[in-house]
């Protein structure tokens, strides 16, 4: 039985049939195992080719491993890693970052999901004190939870107000596709050119079926990536599987296309709903996610025919997620549906 329609998550999207077609191939006969085939191979090359040379990637199996990994790679237990409030790492990753790497994670105020060079700087503090955590990074989402963007401006800024504190930069890039689409700039360009020393590269939101990958930008960075990987219960033994995703994905620019597709339908949905008189959209739409203020009964009405989260229960702001999947008619019978549902709640 499959799950109402709707806008809940880019994970409910179905895995793209190129991907698919691509584990059929490498599905045919033996390869070694932990990366030792010329798929992995072909898979960190395309990475090469995105972030430099002298880049190295691991790929993983999933987002939260991606980041642990990451952040294992640059802190030690007495570190703190600063964070939005809202950040994935700090809310919704069931304390694995504290648990794997031991260090604290301190959560700043943001109304926006994102942090400012500015904030930075007025929170790190305590260096050099032994009886206070000692703050080491900091860890940006991009494109955040709240679907906005970093410019490229803006992560120079916030990464050289980092490092001018002694802090390093990681990037949780869960939706770095659609940050992408959303800037019109190459990958490098507002990630290793901009500062940021670590990435979390996300592939499964974007058609995959499950792999991402973990993009150090500094060599020594990555000197013991092989083994906290393992360590970290990330390395897969079938490594040909997870590289044959990010092979489908980068053939002719796939996950550029469907970040695109994404980004757009947000834009169309967004567009939608802000013409129904009663419903305000309280975030930038700038990716591939919509935030609105709806009334609670008209959620209740909506939710028995899509599928979407409250993002806030105290403001009644809900989530809506568009996907590569998404099509116009999904958007345009969605807005007709808030439509209806808002005309019903009007007095008479």
């Amino acid at each position: 039985m499959s799950m109402p329609r709707g806008f809940a998550s880019d994970n409910t999207a179905p895995v793209h049939p190129a991907v698919l077609a691509r584990l059929a191939v490498v599905n045919d006969g033996s390869a070694p195992p932990y990366g030792e085939d010329r798929w992995t191979a072909a898979a960190l090359e395309w990475f090469r080719e995105q972030f430099g040379s002298d880049s190295t990637a691991a790929l993983v199996w999933n987002g939260t491993g991606a980041n642990v990994m990451a952040l294992r790679t640059i802190t030690r237990p007495y570190h703190a890693v600063l964070c939005a409030e809202t950040a994935h790492v700090q809310v919704d990753e069931c304390g694995a970052p504290e648990f794997f790497t031991g260090c604290k994670l301190l959560g700043l105020a943001s109304q926006d999901g994102k942090l400012t060079a500015e904030q930075v700087s007025r929170a790190v503090r305590g260096i050099g004190n032994e009886h206070s955590v000692q703050p080491r990074v900091v860890s940006i989402a991009q494109s955040s939870e709240y679907g906005t963007v970093y410019s490229v401006p803006e992560v120079e800024s916030l990464c050289a107000a980092a490092h001018a504190k002694g802090l390093l930069v990681h990037m949780d890039g869960a939706r770095i596709a659609n940050a992408a689409a959303s800037l019109g700039v190459p990958l490098r360009a507002f990630t290793r050119d901009a500062g940021v020393d670590i990435l979390s590269f996300g592939i499964t939101k974007n058609g995959a079926m499950g792999a991402e990958a973990v993009v150090a930008f500094d060599q020594t960075l990555a000197a013991d990536f092989r083994y906290l990987r393992k360590q970290s219960a990330q390395l897969a033994s079938k490594m040909r599987y997870l590289a044959a995703q990010v092979l489908a994905l980068a053939d002719g620019d796939l996950w550029l296309a469907n970040a695109q597709q994404a980004n757009a339908m947000a834009q169309r949905l967004a567009a939608g709903v802000r013409a129904i008189a009663g419903v305000t959209v309280t975030q930038p739409v700038q990716s591939s996610s919509v935030f609105a203020l709806l009334p609670a009964a008209v959620v209740e009405r909506l939710q028995r025919d899509f599928h979407f989260y409250v993002w806030n229960d105290l403001t009644g702001e809900v989530r809506w997620m568009t996907t590569w999947a998404t099509t116009e008619a999904d958007v345009d019978e969605f807005v007709a549906a808030i439509a209806g549902a808002m005309a019903e709640r009007a007095p008479r």
